[in-house]
Order: C-alpha cells, then sequence, then structure tokens
C-alpha cells in the first residue's frame, strides 16, 4: 500500500519509528516531514500529505503531532478526507470497518511506539464493512460538498 506520512516536531521519533515498520511491512512510504525538532506548524506539515490522499496519489495517510488533536483537525479540514484520531487498536479497527478513514491520526505523547505500532497495523489491515455504514459514509461526503 502507498501511504503518505507526516507529523510536526512532537512527533518526529514516532514518525520515524512507524515509517520503518512500514518499509519492513512491505509498504510504500513518503515521507512529507517535518525531519527535525526545530518548532514547525502542524498544519503547514501535514497538509501536503493529506491533499495527497485526498488527490489519490497514496491510499492512507498517517499524520501526528503531540496529542493527534492539531493534526486530525486539519486533516479534515481537507475535502475527502475522513481522519480519525485513534488511541486504541478498537477504534482503529471500528474506524475502518464503519467511517472508511484514509488518514489516520496519532499522538506521540499520548500513544507509545509499541501501542502505535498495533494500531497502525490494525488501521491498515482492517476493510470498509460497507452496508449501512456506506450509506453514512456518503452523508459525510455530501458535507464535504457543502463547502
Amino acid at each position: 500500500m502507498k501511504i503518505a506520512i507526516a507529523c510536526d516536531h512532537g512527533a518526529l521519533e514516532l514518525k520515524e519509528y512507524l515509517k520503518t515498520l512500514l518499509t519492513e511491512l512491505g509498504h510504500e512510504v513518503k515521507d512529507f516531514g517535518t525531519h527535525t525538532l526545530e518548532r514547525c506548524n502542524y498544519p503547514e506539515i501535514i497538509t501536503p500529505a493529506v491533499r495527497a490522499v485526498a488527490a489519490g496519489e497514496y491510499e492512507r495517510g498517517i499524520v501526528m503531532c503531540t496529542t493527534g488533536i492539531g493534526v486530525s483537525i486539519a486533516a479534515n479540514k481537507i475535502r475527502g478526507i475522513r481522519c480519525a484520531l485513534c488511541t486504541g487498536v478498537w477504534q482503529a479497527e471500528m474506524t475502518r470497518r464503519h467511517n472508511d478513514s484514509n488518514v489516520l491520526a496519532l499522538g506521540a505523547g499520548i500513544t507509545g511506539p509499541n501501542l502505535a505500532a498495533e494500531i497502525v497495523k490494525t488501521w491498515l489491515s482492517t476493510g470498509f464493512d460497507g452496508g449501512r455504514h456506506a450509506t453514512r459514509v456518503g452523508m459525510l461526503t455530501e458535507l464535504d460538498e457543502e463547502r
């Protein structure tokens, strides 16, 4: 799978850890930054990655900051993105099964690397259930079109 990944300075270590994991799992990963611990603004860093997912250049995206909150809000401002902030494996499974999320947000100050790895693996390996959930995702798409 082609995955876009990005973070701010607060999640650099987690991003590097997950980038290695994803590559070892056979995924193609594009790192949109940041690449240093120098303070940066998460909307500027993650937006190119999220836009690449929205444009279909990447199948999924993973964005990170210290809490995951800011990057999830920013990602969801991009039309066509359904970003879910997950702090547990069950959330990762359910956001794929029920919401067909295409971007995952993680908080490096909240979720350690081992749990983050399990969240990412579950999120990437879980499919969308469709059915009644497709109706709801369609409603989300309609909300996007109102912008």
